[in-house]
């Protein structure tokens, strides 16, 4: 089932209460150990991309099958990367004062327009190329 405007809409992203409960967790841990003076954004901008690189180590050199096995044995430490990347991001969105729920919503829009189903539907394609 593809993704619907209309359920978005009604949905209105629910969970974002759960979400702003997670960055003021992780704010306080932040405050607390005094590491706000280092978190600018450029720095904080380095650190997310640096995580998502160790996503993506689990994943180098492997055949899908061998991923397959991988992840059934190593699902926490992909999930404590995953974790780093969603942190750092939670930090970075509220360092610059971006509502991610809205954000997201937006971009859902955008992207419903550049990839309409009829066009992108079962396609890889770029927008541009459509």
């Amino acid at each position: 089932m593809g993704w619907s405007l209309e359920i978005i809409e009604v949905n209105n992203f629910k969970n974002m209460d759960q979400i702003k409960k997670i960055t003021e967790k992780i704010i306080a841990f932040r405050n607390a150990r005094d590491w706000e003076q280092f978190h600018k954004p450029k720095d904080l901008a380095i650190s997310l991309s640096l995580e998502v690189a160790e996503v993506l180590e689990h994943f180098q050199w492997k055949s899908e099958e061998e991923i397959k096995d991988y992840i059934k044995n190593n699902k926490e430490e992909i999930g404590e990367e995953l974790a780093d990347v969603f942190n750092y991001l939670l930090i970075i969105a509220h360092d610059l004062k971006i509502d991610l729920g809205k954000a997201s919503k937006d971009k859902i829009k955008k992207n419903a327009i550049k990839y309409p189903i009829k066009k992108a539907k079962g396609k890889h394609t770029k927008y541009n190329k459509l």
